[in-house]
Protein backbone atom coordinates (compact mmCIF):
# COMPACT_ATOMS: atom_id res chain seq x y z
CA UNK A 1 0.00 0.00 0.00
CA UNK A 2 1.27 3.48 -0.71
CA UNK A 3 2.13 5.43 2.01
CA UNK A 4 0.69 8.66 1.35
CA UNK A 5 -3.03 6.50 1.05
CA UNK A 6 -3.05 5.26 4.78
CA UNK A 7 -5.82 7.80 5.96
CA UNK A 8 -8.08 6.15 2.98
CA UNK A 9 -7.92 2.41 4.54
CA UNK A 10 -10.89 0.06 4.80
CA UNK A 11 -12.70 0.29 8.34
CA UNK A 12 -12.21 -3.15 10.50
CA UNK A 13 -14.48 -5.92 10.61
CA UNK A 14 -16.72 -4.56 13.61
CA UNK A 15 -15.87 -1.10 12.08
CA UNK A 16 -18.40 -2.15 9.14
CA UNK A 17 -20.67 -3.77 11.30
CA UNK A 18 -21.10 -0.92 13.00
CA UNK A 19 -21.17 1.64 10.01
CA UNK A 20 -23.70 -0.66 8.26
CA UNK A 21 -25.97 -0.90 11.92
CA UNK A 22 -26.09 2.98 11.55
CA UNK A 23 -27.47 3.16 8.12
CA UNK A 24 -29.80 0.48 8.51
CA UNK A 25 -31.17 2.83 11.41
CA UNK A 26 -31.30 6.15 9.70
CA UNK A 27 -32.92 4.17 6.76
CA UNK A 28 -35.37 3.20 9.01
CA UNK A 29 -36.11 6.17 10.65
CA UNK A 30 -36.72 7.70 7.65
CA UNK A 31 -38.87 4.98 6.15
CA UNK A 32 -41.11 4.93 9.82
CA UNK A 33 -41.47 8.86 9.90
CA UNK A 34 -43.12 9.01 6.27
CA UNK A 35 -45.14 6.19 7.01
CA UNK A 36 -46.26 7.86 9.75
CA UNK A 37 -47.15 10.68 7.51
CA UNK A 38 -48.85 8.74 4.95
CA UNK A 39 -51.04 6.58 7.26
CA UNK A 40 -48.68 3.24 7.05
CA UNK A 41 -47.96 2.97 10.46
CA UNK A 42 -51.87 1.81 10.55
CA UNK A 43 -51.52 -0.43 7.93
CA UNK A 44 -48.45 -2.36 9.51
CA UNK A 45 -49.17 -1.61 13.04
CA UNK A 46 -45.97 -0.10 13.81
CA UNK A 47 -47.04 1.76 16.36
CA UNK A 48 -48.39 -1.28 18.35
CA UNK A 49 -45.09 -2.64 17.82
CA UNK A 50 -43.13 0.08 18.99
CA UNK A 51 -45.17 0.83 22.08
CA UNK A 52 -45.95 4.37 20.47
CA UNK A 53 -49.52 4.07 19.80
CA UNK A 54 -51.67 6.90 20.71
CA UNK A 55 -55.39 6.69 21.17
CA UNK A 56 -57.44 7.05 17.54
CA UNK A 57 -60.24 9.07 16.93
CA UNK A 58 -61.01 6.97 14.06
CA UNK A 59 -60.69 3.64 15.21
CA UNK A 60 -62.11 3.59 19.21
CA UNK A 61 -63.89 7.57 19.70
CA UNK A 62 -64.99 6.22 23.03
CA UNK A 63 -61.16 6.05 24.68
CA UNK A 64 -60.53 9.53 23.61
CA UNK A 65 -61.15 11.93 26.86
CA UNK A 66 -63.51 15.34 25.65
CA UNK A 67 -61.37 18.45 26.01
CA UNK A 68 -61.63 19.99 29.38
CA UNK A 69 -65.02 22.18 30.47
CA UNK A 70 -66.76 20.50 27.76
CA UNK A 71 -70.25 19.40 28.46
CA UNK A 72 -72.52 17.54 26.18
CA UNK A 73 -76.03 17.12 25.93
CA UNK A 74 -77.65 13.74 25.99
CA UNK A 75 -78.19 12.14 22.69
CA UNK A 76 -81.39 11.45 21.57
CA UNK A 77 -83.33 8.46 21.58
CA UNK A 78 -82.87 6.72 17.85
CA UNK A 79 -85.73 6.89 15.48
CA UNK A 80 -87.19 3.78 15.00
CA UNK A 81 -85.89 2.16 11.78
CA UNK A 82 -89.53 0.59 10.66
CA UNK A 83 -93.43 1.41 11.70
CA UNK A 84 -94.11 -1.42 14.49
CA UNK A 85 -96.41 -3.75 13.07
CA UNK A 86 -100.74 -3.44 13.74
CA UNK A 87 -101.89 -6.10 16.53
CA UNK A 88 -105.54 -5.15 15.06
CA UNK A 89 -107.43 -8.27 13.35
CA UNK A 90 -107.40 -7.50 9.25
CA UNK A 91 -110.83 -6.38 8.52
CA UNK A 92 -112.73 -9.09 6.57
CA UNK A 93 -114.61 -6.47 4.49
CA UNK A 94 -111.57 -5.48 3.12
CA UNK A 95 -109.51 -8.52 2.80
CA UNK A 96 -112.55 -9.80 0.67
CA UNK A 97 -112.63 -6.54 -1.24
CA UNK A 98 -108.49 -7.28 -2.12
CA UNK A 99 -109.50 -10.87 -3.25
CA UNK A 100 -112.43 -9.99 -5.37
CA UNK A 101 -113.32 -12.56 -8.03
CA UNK A 102 -109.98 -14.40 -8.28
CA UNK A 103 -111.08 -17.48 -7.01
CA UNK A 104 -114.28 -17.31 -9.20
CA UNK A 105 -112.53 -18.53 -12.37
CA UNK A 106 -113.80 -22.36 -13.71
CA UNK A 107 -110.33 -23.20 -14.32
CA UNK A 108 -109.37 -23.51 -10.41
CA UNK A 109 -111.71 -26.43 -9.89
CA UNK A 110 -114.80 -26.89 -7.92
CA UNK A 111 -113.00 -26.94 -4.50
CA UNK A 112 -111.37 -23.96 -3.53
CA UNK A 113 -110.22 -23.07 0.15
CA UNK A 114 -109.60 -19.66 1.45
CA UNK A 115 -108.64 -18.55 4.99
CA UNK A 116 -106.97 -15.31 6.04
CA UNK A 117 -106.56 -13.91 9.63
CA UNK A 118 -104.47 -12.25 11.99
CA UNK A 119 -101.78 -12.79 13.92
CA UNK A 120 -103.12 -14.84 16.07
CA UNK A 121 -104.23 -17.14 13.34
CA UNK A 122 -108.16 -16.43 14.52
CA UNK A 123 -109.00 -16.27 10.34
CA UNK A 124 -111.52 -13.43 9.30
CA UNK A 125 -112.67 -14.99 6.15
CA UNK A 126 -113.06 -18.59 5.99
CA UNK A 127 -114.55 -20.30 2.50
CA UNK A 128 -114.53 -23.30 0.58
CA UNK A 129 -114.38 -26.98 1.99
CA UNK A 130 -114.29 -27.98 5.58
CA UNK A 131 -111.39 -29.77 4.66
CA UNK A 132 -108.69 -30.15 1.92
CA UNK A 133 -105.81 -32.04 0.48
CA UNK A 134 -102.65 -29.64 1.39
CA UNK A 135 -100.11 -31.55 -0.57
CA UNK A 136 -96.70 -29.50 0.95
CA UNK A 137 -97.92 -27.08 3.01
CA UNK A 138 -98.50 -30.45 5.51
CA UNK A 139 -95.16 -29.65 6.04
CA UNK A 140 -95.85 -26.94 8.18
CA UNK A 141 -97.43 -29.38 10.60
CA UNK A 142 -94.49 -31.33 10.23
CA UNK A 143 -91.63 -29.25 10.82
CA UNK A 144 -93.69 -27.34 13.90
CA UNK A 145 -94.22 -30.82 15.29
CA UNK A 146 -90.62 -31.75 14.90
CA UNK A 147 -89.68 -28.11 16.78
CA UNK A 148 -91.84 -28.82 19.24
CA UNK A 149 -90.82 -32.49 19.68
CA UNK A 150 -87.32 -32.37 19.39
CA UNK A 151 -86.08 -28.80 20.45
CA UNK A 152 -85.11 -26.43 17.35
CA UNK A 153 -80.85 -27.09 18.74
CA UNK A 154 -81.19 -30.66 18.72
CA UNK A 155 -78.96 -32.69 16.06
CA UNK A 156 -79.13 -36.12 14.79
CA UNK A 157 -75.88 -38.95 15.19
CA UNK A 158 -74.58 -41.22 12.99
CA UNK A 159 -72.10 -43.18 14.56
CA UNK A 160 -69.61 -46.27 13.96
CA UNK A 161 -69.51 -48.92 16.98
CA UNK A 162 -66.93 -51.84 17.68
CA UNK A 163 -66.35 -54.97 18.92
CA UNK A 164 -62.71 -56.11 18.28
CA UNK A 165 -62.57 -56.43 14.39
CA UNK A 166 -66.29 -55.99 13.48
CA UNK A 167 -67.30 -52.45 13.21
CA UNK A 168 -71.24 -51.15 12.58
CA UNK A 169 -72.22 -48.35 11.06
CA UNK A 170 -75.56 -47.28 12.90
CA UNK A 171 -77.64 -45.13 11.16
CA UNK A 172 -79.48 -41.83 13.33
CA UNK A 173 -81.80 -40.69 11.01
CA UNK A 174 -79.80 -37.68 9.80
CA UNK A 175 -81.74 -36.74 6.70
CA UNK A 176 -78.87 -34.52 5.47
CA UNK A 177 -75.84 -36.61 6.07
CA UNK A 178 -73.55 -36.34 2.94
CA UNK A 179 -70.85 -38.47 0.95
CA UNK A 180 -68.39 -35.65 1.14
CA UNK A 181 -67.44 -32.63 3.23
CA UNK A 182 -69.78 -29.58 2.02
CA UNK A 183 -68.21 -26.20 1.87
CA UNK A 184 -67.74 -24.04 4.40
CA UNK A 185 -70.19 -21.25 3.01
CA UNK A 186 -73.13 -24.13 2.25
CA UNK A 187 -76.14 -24.15 4.33
CA UNK A 188 -77.24 -25.81 6.53
CA UNK A 189 -74.14 -27.67 7.36
CA UNK A 190 -74.20 -30.92 6.88
CA UNK A 191 -72.02 -34.19 8.78
CA UNK A 192 -70.39 -36.83 5.76
CA UNK A 193 -69.14 -40.21 5.52
CA UNK A 194 -66.09 -39.24 4.58
CA UNK A 195 -65.37 -37.39 7.77
CA UNK A 196 -66.82 -39.84 9.96
CA UNK A 197 -64.38 -42.44 8.18
CA UNK A 198 -61.60 -40.50 8.73
CA UNK A 199 -62.16 -40.43 11.96
CA UNK A 200 -63.46 -43.91 12.61
CA UNK A 201 -59.72 -45.07 10.81
CA UNK A 202 -57.87 -43.23 13.18
CA UNK A 203 -59.21 -44.55 16.07
CA UNK A 204 -58.86 -48.11 14.31
CA UNK A 205 -55.09 -47.63 13.89
CA UNK A 206 -54.54 -46.58 17.48
CA UNK A 207 -56.45 -49.59 18.26
CA UNK A 208 -54.41 -51.57 16.14
CA UNK A 209 -56.76 -52.86 14.08
CA UNK A 210 -56.18 -52.38 10.13
CA UNK A 211 -58.41 -55.05 9.13
CA UNK A 212 -62.13 -55.01 9.53
CA UNK A 213 -65.73 -56.21 8.90
CA UNK A 214 -68.28 -53.96 8.39
CA UNK A 215 -72.18 -53.91 9.33
CA UNK A 216 -74.52 -51.44 8.84
CA UNK A 217 -77.81 -50.98 10.90
CA UNK A 218 -80.51 -48.83 9.51
CA UNK A 219 -83.23 -49.97 12.45
CA UNK A 220 -84.64 -47.24 13.93
CA UNK A 221 -87.37 -46.16 11.62
CA UNK A 222 -89.94 -49.36 11.02
CA UNK A 223 -92.12 -49.74 8.60
CA UNK A 224 -92.52 -49.90 4.79
CA UNK A 225 -89.98 -47.35 2.86
CA UNK A 226 -92.54 -46.56 0.29
CA UNK A 227 -96.30 -45.23 1.80
CA UNK A 228 -98.94 -47.47 0.93
CA UNK A 229 -100.87 -43.83 0.33
CA UNK A 230 -98.48 -42.53 -1.98
CA UNK A 231 -99.12 -42.88 -5.80
CA UNK A 232 -97.24 -45.93 -7.15
CA UNK A 233 -95.20 -44.61 -9.39
CA UNK A 234 -93.27 -42.05 -6.86
CA UNK A 235 -90.87 -44.71 -5.84
CA UNK A 236 -89.76 -46.48 -9.38
CA UNK A 237 -89.77 -42.73 -11.01
CA UNK A 238 -87.43 -41.18 -8.78
CA UNK A 239 -90.08 -38.90 -7.22
CA UNK A 240 -88.67 -39.28 -3.62
CA UNK A 241 -86.27 -42.24 -2.07
CA UNK A 242 -87.31 -45.01 0.18
CA UNK A 243 -87.42 -43.58 3.92
CA UNK A 244 -84.72 -45.18 6.10
CA UNK A 245 -83.03 -43.89 9.13
CA UNK A 246 -79.64 -44.60 6.95
CA UNK A 247 -78.70 -42.78 3.57
CA UNK A 248 -76.29 -39.90 2.00
CA UNK A 249 -77.23 -37.70 -0.31
CA UNK A 250 -80.64 -38.51 0.84
CA UNK A 251 -80.62 -41.43 -1.30
CA UNK A 252 -79.67 -40.28 -4.59
CA UNK A 253 -76.98 -41.83 -6.51
CA UNK A 254 -75.03 -39.10 -6.57
CA UNK A 255 -75.27 -35.15 -5.07
CA UNK A 256 -77.26 -32.98 -6.83
CA UNK A 257 -78.73 -36.01 -8.94
CA UNK A 258 -82.28 -37.05 -9.36
CA UNK A 259 -81.58 -40.73 -9.92
CA UNK A 260 -82.49 -42.72 -6.54
CA UNK A 261 -81.74 -45.62 -5.26
CA UNK A 262 -83.07 -48.28 -4.48
CA UNK A 263 -81.14 -49.36 -1.07
CA UNK A 264 -79.98 -46.34 0.13
CA UNK A 265 -78.94 -47.84 3.25
CA UNK A 266 -76.53 -50.19 1.51
CA UNK A 267 -75.19 -47.15 -0.56
CA UNK A 268 -74.14 -45.67 2.03
CA UNK A 269 -72.93 -48.21 4.19
CA UNK A 270 -70.86 -49.00 0.68
CA UNK A 271 -69.79 -45.41 0.50
CA UNK A 272 -68.60 -45.63 4.43
CA UNK A 273 -66.83 -48.97 3.11
CA UNK A 274 -64.80 -47.37 0.20
CA UNK A 275 -63.79 -44.31 2.22
CA UNK A 276 -62.36 -46.36 4.97
CA UNK A 277 -60.46 -48.24 2.21
CA UNK A 278 -58.79 -44.85 0.99
CA UNK A 279 -57.98 -43.80 4.97
CA UNK A 280 -55.80 -47.17 4.89
CA UNK A 281 -58.61 -49.71 6.77
CA UNK A 282 -58.67 -52.88 4.78
CA UNK A 283 -62.63 -54.06 4.54
CA UNK A 284 -62.89 -57.61 4.17
CA UNK A 285 -65.89 -58.47 1.57
CA UNK A 286 -68.79 -56.55 1.74
CA UNK A 287 -70.76 -54.79 4.33
CA UNK A 288 -73.71 -56.73 5.80
CA UNK A 289 -76.81 -55.97 7.71
CA UNK A 290 -76.99 -56.56 10.95
CA UNK A 291 -77.32 -54.78 14.22
CA UNK A 292 -73.82 -54.02 16.10
CA UNK A 293 -72.81 -56.82 18.72
CA UNK A 294 -74.04 -56.10 22.47
CA UNK A 295 -70.87 -55.14 23.43
CA UNK A 296 -69.57 -52.82 21.16
CA UNK A 297 -68.13 -49.53 21.95
CA UNK A 298 -68.92 -46.19 19.64
CA UNK A 299 -65.33 -45.53 18.11
CA UNK A 300 -66.71 -42.26 16.03
CA UNK A 301 -69.65 -40.10 15.39
CA UNK A 302 -70.63 -37.73 12.90
CA UNK A 303 -73.81 -34.81 13.89
CA UNK A 304 -75.86 -32.82 11.71
CA UNK A 305 -76.71 -29.31 11.65
CA UNK A 306 -79.15 -28.21 14.33
CA UNK A 307 -82.95 -28.84 13.56
CA UNK A 308 -83.77 -25.78 12.90
CA UNK A 309 -81.34 -25.63 10.15
CA UNK A 310 -82.99 -28.43 8.93
CA UNK A 311 -86.38 -27.00 9.52
CA UNK A 312 -85.33 -23.95 7.28
CA UNK A 313 -84.16 -26.05 4.81
CA UNK A 314 -87.12 -28.49 3.90
CA UNK A 315 -89.63 -25.24 4.28
CA UNK A 316 -87.62 -23.48 1.62
CA UNK A 317 -87.12 -26.37 -1.01
CA UNK A 318 -89.77 -28.44 -0.36
CA UNK A 319 -87.91 -31.12 0.46
CA UNK A 320 -90.09 -34.03 0.56
CA UNK A 321 -87.40 -36.68 2.22
CA UNK A 322 -85.91 -34.82 4.57
CA UNK A 323 -89.56 -33.98 5.73
CA UNK A 324 -90.40 -37.98 6.11
CA UNK A 325 -87.14 -38.38 8.63
CA UNK A 326 -88.49 -35.62 10.65
CA UNK A 327 -91.91 -36.90 10.83
CA UNK A 328 -90.60 -40.28 12.03
CA UNK A 329 -88.58 -38.99 14.48
CA UNK A 330 -91.34 -36.93 15.99
CA UNK A 331 -93.06 -40.79 16.07
CA UNK A 332 -89.99 -41.85 18.29
CA UNK A 333 -90.03 -38.87 20.19
CA UNK A 334 -93.45 -39.53 21.28
CA UNK A 335 -93.03 -43.17 22.16
CA UNK A 336 -94.80 -44.39 18.59
CA UNK A 337 -92.61 -46.43 15.93
CA UNK A 338 -90.66 -44.94 13.66
CA UNK A 339 -93.20 -45.61 10.56
CA UNK A 340 -95.77 -43.94 8.29
CA UNK A 341 -98.54 -44.60 10.82
CA UNK A 342 -96.56 -43.53 13.27
CA UNK A 343 -95.36 -40.05 11.86
CA UNK A 344 -99.14 -39.03 10.95
CA UNK A 345 -100.52 -40.48 14.23
CA UNK A 346 -97.22 -38.03 16.29
CA UNK A 347 -97.28 -35.08 14.26
CA UNK A 348 -101.20 -34.54 14.47
CA UNK A 349 -100.74 -35.70 18.45
CA UNK A 350 -98.42 -32.61 18.86
CA UNK A 351 -99.99 -30.18 17.09
CA UNK A 352 -102.95 -30.55 18.61
CA UNK A 353 -100.99 -30.23 22.04
CA UNK A 354 -99.81 -26.69 20.97
CA UNK A 355 -103.50 -25.83 21.07
CA UNK A 356 -103.91 -25.92 17.54
CA UNK A 357 -107.30 -27.23 16.10
CA UNK A 358 -107.28 -30.52 14.19
CA UNK A 359 -110.86 -32.04 13.45
CA UNK A 360 -111.24 -33.31 10.63
CA UNK A 361 -107.46 -33.72 9.96
CA UNK A 362 -105.93 -36.61 8.30
CA UNK A 363 -102.49 -36.93 8.09
CA UNK A 364 -101.00 -39.94 6.24
CA UNK A 365 -97.24 -38.91 5.71
CA UNK A 366 -95.35 -36.39 6.61
CA UNK A 367 -94.22 -34.69 3.57
CA UNK A 368 -97.77 -33.52 1.66
CA UNK A 369 -97.38 -36.76 -0.92
CA UNK A 370 -100.36 -38.52 -0.01
CA UNK A 371 -103.09 -37.56 -2.00
CA UNK A 372 -105.31 -38.95 0.94
CA UNK A 373 -104.20 -36.31 3.47
CA UNK A 374 -106.88 -33.96 5.06
CA UNK A 375 -106.75 -30.62 6.39
CA UNK A 376 -108.86 -27.83 7.38
CA UNK A 377 -107.37 -24.63 5.78
CA UNK A 378 -107.98 -22.64 9.46
CA UNK A 379 -105.50 -25.42 10.52
CA UNK A 380 -102.37 -24.35 8.21
CA UNK A 381 -103.69 -20.57 9.50
CA UNK A 382 -102.78 -21.64 13.16
CA UNK A 383 -100.18 -23.65 12.60
CA UNK A 384 -98.54 -20.07 10.81
CA UNK A 385 -99.55 -18.38 14.22
CA UNK A 386 -98.02 -20.82 16.28
CA UNK A 387 -94.60 -20.96 14.62
CA UNK A 388 -94.75 -17.00 14.03
CA UNK A 389 -95.83 -16.12 17.56
CA UNK A 390 -93.96 -14.32 20.41
CA UNK A 391 -95.34 -17.23 22.63
CA UNK A 392 -93.39 -20.00 21.65
CA UNK A 393 -89.64 -18.75 20.23
CA UNK A 394 -88.10 -21.78 20.03
CA UNK A 395 -90.69 -22.73 17.50
CA UNK A 396 -89.49 -20.16 15.18
CA UNK A 397 -87.87 -21.70 13.31
CA UNK A 398 -90.91 -22.24 10.90
CA UNK A 399 -91.68 -18.28 10.36
CA UNK A 400 -88.28 -18.15 9.25
CA UNK A 401 -87.75 -21.07 7.40
CA UNK A 402 -90.46 -20.00 4.62
CA UNK A 403 -88.92 -18.51 1.42
CA UNK A 404 -89.59 -15.13 0.18
CA UNK A 405 -91.77 -14.29 -2.74
CA UNK A 406 -89.54 -13.95 -5.92
CA UNK A 407 -86.59 -13.99 -3.85
CA UNK A 408 -85.74 -17.95 -3.18
CA UNK A 409 -86.79 -21.83 -2.58
CA UNK A 410 -89.62 -22.62 -4.42
CA UNK A 411 -90.74 -19.01 -4.22
CA UNK A 412 -87.56 -17.84 -6.33
CA UNK A 413 -89.49 -18.23 -9.78
CA UNK A 414 -92.77 -17.12 -8.09
CA UNK A 415 -95.14 -14.08 -8.99
CA UNK A 416 -93.83 -13.68 -12.43
CA UNK A 417 -97.14 -13.02 -13.69
CA UNK A 418 -99.52 -9.97 -12.11
CA UNK A 419 -98.01 -10.76 -8.38
CA UNK A 420 -95.30 -7.86 -8.09
CA UNK A 421 -96.98 -6.28 -5.49
CA UNK A 422 -96.03 -9.32 -3.36
CA UNK A 423 -92.27 -9.43 -3.98
CA UNK A 424 -90.86 -9.46 -0.76
CA UNK A 425 -93.60 -8.73 1.23
CA UNK A 426 -95.01 -12.41 1.29
CA UNK A 427 -93.43 -15.31 3.38
CA UNK A 428 -95.30 -18.77 2.27
CA UNK A 429 -95.22 -22.57 1.48
CA UNK A 430 -96.18 -23.82 -1.46
CA UNK A 431 -97.69 -27.04 -1.76
CA UNK A 432 -98.41 -29.00 -5.71
CA UNK A 433 -99.45 -32.44 -6.57
CA UNK A 434 -100.37 -31.94 -10.44
CA UNK A 435 -100.84 -35.39 -11.02
CA UNK A 436 -103.17 -35.03 -8.08
CA UNK A 437 -104.68 -31.62 -9.09
CA UNK A 438 -103.20 -29.84 -5.82
CA UNK A 439 -102.36 -26.36 -5.81
CA UNK A 440 -101.48 -24.49 -2.02
CA UNK A 441 -100.31 -21.43 -0.90
CA UNK A 442 -99.94 -20.73 2.67
CA UNK A 443 -97.82 -17.93 4.69
CA UNK A 444 -97.34 -14.58 5.88
CA UNK A 445 -98.31 -11.35 4.38
CA UNK A 446 -97.44 -7.59 5.31
CA UNK A 447 -100.22 -5.93 3.29
CA UNK A 448 -99.30 -1.73 2.46
CA UNK A 449 -101.24 -0.45 5.29
CA UNK A 450 -99.02 -2.39 7.15
CA UNK A 451 -101.31 -5.19 8.41
CA UNK A 452 -99.41 -8.47 8.99
CA UNK A 453 -102.00 -11.49 7.42
CA UNK A 454 -101.39 -14.94 7.19
CA UNK A 455 -103.58 -16.57 4.91
CA UNK A 456 -103.73 -20.35 3.36
CA UNK A 457 -105.39 -21.10 0.16
CA UNK A 458 -105.65 -24.26 -2.13
CA UNK A 459 -107.54 -25.59 -5.26
CA UNK A 460 -107.14 -29.41 -4.84
CA UNK A 461 -109.56 -30.28 -8.22
CA UNK A 462 -107.59 -28.74 -11.16
CA UNK A 463 -106.96 -29.96 -14.28
CA UNK A 464 -103.79 -31.16 -14.94
CA UNK A 465 -104.07 -28.44 -18.07
CA UNK A 466 -104.69 -26.01 -16.10
CA UNK A 467 -101.36 -26.04 -14.07
CA UNK A 468 -99.71 -22.93 -15.12
CA UNK A 469 -102.73 -20.91 -14.28
CA UNK A 470 -103.42 -21.79 -10.76
CA UNK A 471 -100.28 -21.45 -9.70
CA UNK A 472 -100.31 -17.99 -11.32
CA UNK A 473 -103.85 -17.12 -9.38
CA UNK A 474 -102.60 -18.20 -6.03
CA UNK A 475 -99.64 -15.71 -6.76
CA UNK A 476 -102.22 -13.26 -7.39
CA UNK A 477 -104.51 -13.71 -4.33
CA UNK A 478 -101.33 -13.28 -2.39
CA UNK A 479 -100.17 -10.29 -4.42
CA UNK A 480 -103.83 -9.17 -3.72
CA UNK A 481 -103.46 -9.09 0.17
CA UNK A 482 -100.12 -7.54 -0.06
CA UNK A 483 -101.78 -4.89 -1.96
CA UNK A 484 -104.49 -4.21 0.29
CA UNK A 485 -105.63 -1.78 2.83
CA UNK A 486 -106.87 -4.16 5.26
CA UNK A 487 -106.58 -2.67 8.42
CA UNK A 488 -109.33 -3.80 10.94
Amino acid sequence: MVEGDRRHARPSGWGRILVRAAVVLVVLALVVGAGWQLGLADRWDLADRLGLEEEDPRRNPAAVEPPPGLDLPEPPDARPVADPLRKAAPDAAAVRRAVGRLLDDRRLGRRVGLAVGGLDGRSVVAEGPAVVTPASTLKLLTCLAALEALGPEHRFTTEVVGAGRDITLVGGGDPLLSRRPVRPDEYPAQADIATLAADTAAKLRRDGFGLVRLRYDDTLFSGPAGSPDWEPDYLPDDVVSPITSLWVDQGRIASGDSERSTDPARDAADAFAAALRREGINVVGQPTQGAPPADAEELAAVRGAELVEVVRHVLEVSDNEAAEVLARHVALAEGLPGSFDGAGRAVTSVVERLGIPVQGALVLDGSGLARGNRLDVRTLLETLAVGAGPAAPELGGLAEGLPVAGFNGSLGYRFATDADEALGWVRAKTGTLVAGGVHALAGIVTARDGTPMLFAVVADRVKEQNTLFVRDRLDQVAAALAGCACAG
